[in-house]
């Protein structure tokens, strides 16, 4: 691996995760690790482009389908894929399906970039994670075979503890705070051999007292109300949170992704603020 390299575009590709689920601004978008990471390599070449395919919800059949050859089709020089875990969460998971996919959609990135960037996704500790366990740790031995059959790299996430605690996720206990996709980006810019900014994103953070008994219902009370009763709603009927959207930098209208890159490559700022490349 070289030793804080100059790339010149990012595509990644994936779910809620990558998306930047739950990493609001103020306007409403999400941010997210692969925003930030792409600020940071931007700031060091001139001229670079991003997109983010991303959508909330989608399997891993979906990423497949529809990310995967439009990824492939971009010639970036940098690629991440994050997909499955969504699949281990279903009630009914096809873990030889999962990883046969995933599989397909390594095969088709890996000469379609310089590198390929896979990842051992974080949990946060809960009685959610040690239901499906056994399915997540399945696939990241998978994840991790394949990146050695292609040459790939992987960030594991998985295994630092500071992701695990629930002070770094969202109320719906789903996805990252914004101070979690600070630290995913961070890892993933030391895992493509840039110096450290943050040598202890992965140590845990200070303890705390606990929040008492009655906080604790409380906040379950909301949780159940306001996340999980729809999340089983939507399984139910078969929905996704992701039903209808696109990714960022995908175009519904034309049919086709676009790239985006800073005005300024000296001062990035929010990726929402990047002009379109060609427009």
């Amino acid at each position: 691996m070289q030793t804080n390299p100059t790339h010149t575009s990012l595509v990644a590709i994936g779910d809620s995760f990558t998306e930047g689920m739950s990493d609001l601004l103020p306007d409403g978008s999400y941010r997210g690790w692969a925003d930030l990471l792409a600020a940071r390599m931007a700031a060091r070449a001139p001229g670079f482009r991003y997109a983010n395919l991303a959508v909330r919800g989608k399997l891993i059949g979906q990423i497949v389908e529809e990310q995967v050859p439009v990824a492939a089709a971009m010639g970036a020089d940098v690629i991440t894929l994050v997909g499955g875990l969504n699949d281990t969460l279903r009630p009914k998971c096809d873990m030889v399906r999962v990883k046969d996919l995933l599989t397909e959609a390594v095969e088709q990135l890996t000469p379609a970039c310089k590198e390929l960037v896979l990842m051992r996704s974080p949990g946060r500790q809960g009685p959610v994670l040690e239901r499906f366990r056994p399915r997540m740790e399945e696939l990241f031995v998978h994840v991790e075979e394949l990146a050695r059959r292609h040459g790939a790299l992987v960030v594991d996430l998985y295994g630092a503890p500071s992701l695990g605690d629930p002070r770094l996720w969202d109320v719906d206990r789903l996805h990252l705070s914004a101070e979690g996709h600070r630290r995913v980006a961070e890892a993933v810019w030391q895992s493509l051999g840039h110096h450290p900014e943050d040598t202890e994103w992965h140590t845990p953070m200070p303890a705390t007292l606990p929040p008492g008994w009655a906080a604790r219902r409380v906040a379950d009370a909301r949780f159940a109300r306001q996340y999980l009763l729809p999340w089983i709603g939507r399984r139910l009927t078969g929905r996704s949170s992701g039903d209808g959207r696109t990714g960022a930098q995908f175009s519904a209208e034309l049919g086709k992704a676009f790239w985006v890159t800073p005005v300024d490559h000296t001062n990035p700022g929010p990726v929402t603020d990047w002009r379109q490349v060609g427009h």
